[in-house]
């Protein structure tokens, strides 16, 4: 990390330098009652917001991190102009909990959108419905993926373009239920017609050119489907990183160093879908999924780059508030797994990139700790409007605009949350928390060890200090600290577990049985057709096609399709 630091401490440095030389159904489309948002503080001019949010990117996916392997012009451009903050994170490091966090400034807990499986929308109030009644006309493009099974409108937008579920990175030919190939767009169905990035850049520019109201103050939400699994390119970018070598992380190796001090769910999680060794359930290596993964960013970085040139054309550079993030992190092989879910720092970390000439402190880095949590009463404060009661987070506006020093910044402790999920059960429900760069995780549910890291000296997590005695009281106070701040807004807890005060009753016989096998029919061979159908809901249809012999979701080997849709320029097979 201090390397990264240094690396892109340098490179915005000498861009600054070298600047200055150079001179629901029909009822969810309707706001709900929310009290009146009143301003908070009288500004001299209003201030456009636009936020891009992307699906699953790494904190250090960008090409200012990576110089010489990963290219994203645009965005290093972004962070040249603007501000780098490093030490961005997430409350939940999964994509519905983590969406409807930024939207509603509240906790999982306090939300209730817990994880993927279609939770309630009701009774939520989202940020962009303050900022319409702070004048402000809202826009909203792409991945929605959370609450109701539906891809209708969500209150607080006057312009809304989106699909259900996960979306489709070119049309689909059939309509799942979970996948359409079509868009919703103001409340109409119209058929999605090429590559959801471009396509969804190309609605945005319209309303930015042509729809909007000039004489308003706008906020644009451009929530990607890319570069979530499985990522596809676009042809203009399909082979732009077959000659890169990408490398694992150290703690990738399944070695007995490696393993010391991991949670059993660690080491037997990197055998399945969520591991480095059976990822996703097929045989592609990371090495090589990573040349998608980057090249499917490459699109995203081209919509950044549109936008920001309409904001400069249009000489409203100084008057946009620009903000690039992810909703959540991804591991490439950390501790033995992928994609995110723990609160491992490769899954909590997320880009921040914040930009605004004239406002925003020019090629900087910024080690100030921000929070999905925090976006929200930002963006409030940005706006002049009075934050609402239930907001947890903190307004960062006077850290991103550089009049707030990073010492002044207080965040306090930063508390974590997962809620297990049956689709994927090999990770447990997590509960974390850091305070002074010392992080603590438990586990509930299932009979493991707790995890203690010492940040500062360890930032790779690799020294489990939970049975350290010199830390013993650290950990004590940890505990405690953690069960008190995951009570929710009524003071309860959502998930029933005890105060934790001691290690508990882990200890086996020594000539006992070890760790047991996982059943024989777990077991399977790389690439089988229905490697998607135990992700999916026990439906009627998924019983019918299993009593048949057949899979319910057609899947051909992953390293073929890849190659077939990217030579086919993306029509998709039907079986």
């Amino acid at each position: 990390m201090k390397k990264t630091l240094v690396a892109a401490q340098a490179l915005l440095g000498a861009a600054c330098f070298a600047a200055l030389s150079l001179s629901a159904p029909t009822a969810l489309a309707k706001d709900r009652a929310v009290p009146a948002a009143s301003s908070a503080r009288p500004e001299a001019r209003p201030r456009n917001i636009v936020f891009v949010l992307v699906d699953d990117l790494r904190y250090d996916g960008l090409g200012f991190l990576q110089p010489g392997l990963l290219k994203t012009p645009n965005i290093d451009r972004m962070a040249k102009e603007g501000t780098y903050f490093p030490n961005a994170v997430v409350t939940s490091s999964l994509c519905s909990p983590s969406r409807a966090t930024i939207l509603t400034g509240q906790t999982a807990r306090n939300h209730g959108i817990v994880d993927n499986n279609d939770s309630s929308e009701a009774g939520l109030t989202y940020f962009p419905s303050y900022l319409r009644q702070a004048g402000y006309q809202t826009a909203f493009f792409g991945k929605w993926h959370m609450g109701a099974s539906t891809d209708a409108p969500r209150p607080g937008f006057d312009k809304w373009v989106s699909f259900i579920g996960q979306g489709n990175y070119w049309p689909s030919k059939i309509n799942t239920g979970q996948s359409s190939p079509n868009l919703n767009v103001d409340g109409k169905t119209v058929p999605q017609k090429g590559y959801i990035t471009d396509e969804l850049t190309d609605y945005a520019m319209d309303w930015l050119t042509r729809e909007r109201d000039p004489k308003k103050p706008f906020l644009l939400y451009l929530s990607h489907k890319g570069v979530h699994s499985d990522p596809l390119p676009p042809p203009r970018y399909a082979h732009q990183y077959d000659k890169a070598k990408f490398t694992l992380p150290a703690s990738a190796a399944n070695t007995p160093q490696n393993s010391a001090g991991k949670p059993l769910w660690v080491q037997n999680q990197r055998n399945t879908w969520h591991g480095i060794d059976f990822f996703y359930n097929a045989d592609v290596p990371m090495t090589e999924y990573l040349k998608y993964y980057y090249g499917t960013l490459s699109a995203i970085d081209d919509s950044v780059g549109r936008v920001m040139d309409y904001l400069r054309k249009n000489h409203l550079e100084k008057d946009t508030l620009v903000v690039f993030t992810s909703d959540n992190g991804y591991m490439i092989g950390e501790h033995g797994l992928i994609d995110k879910r723990n609160a491992y720092e490769a899954s909590i970390r997320v880009p921040l990139v914040v930009w605004e000439p004239g406002t925003v402190p020019a090629g900087k880095v910024n080690e100030g700790r921000i929070r999905n949590l925090d976006f929200a009463p930002t963006f409030l404060d940005v706006a002049g409007a009075q934050r609402p009661p239930q907001f947890e987070g903190t307004s960062a506006w006077k850290l991103w605009e550089g009049v707030q020093p990073v010492s002044a910044w207080k965040p306090g402790d930063f508390t974590y949350e997962y809620y297990w999920e049956y689709n994927f059960p090999m990770t447990p429900t997590t509960f974390a928390i850091e305070r002074d760069r010392l992080k603590y995780i438990q586990y509930y549910g299932v009979y493991d060890t707790e995890e203690l890291y010492d940040l500062k000296s360890d930032p790779d997590e690799m020294h489990n200090l939970i049975n350290d005695s010199a830390w013993a009281p650290k950990k004590q106070e940890l505990r405690l600290a953690l069960y008190d701040q995951l009570a929710n807004s009524a003071g309860k807890h959502v998930i029933p577990y005890g105060k934790r005060t001691a290690q508990g009753s882990l200890r086996r016989g020594i000539n006992g049985s070890h760790a047991a096998d996982f059943p024989a029919d777990w077991y399977v061979k790389p690439n089988p057709v229905d490697r998607f159908d135990p992700n999916m809901p026990d439906s009627p249809a998924k019983l019918k096609s299993q009593a048949e012999g057949r899979p319910l979701i057609y899947t051909p080997p992953l390293a073929d399709e890849l190659k077939r849709q990217i030579d086919a320029g993306g029509q998709t097979s039907e079986k």
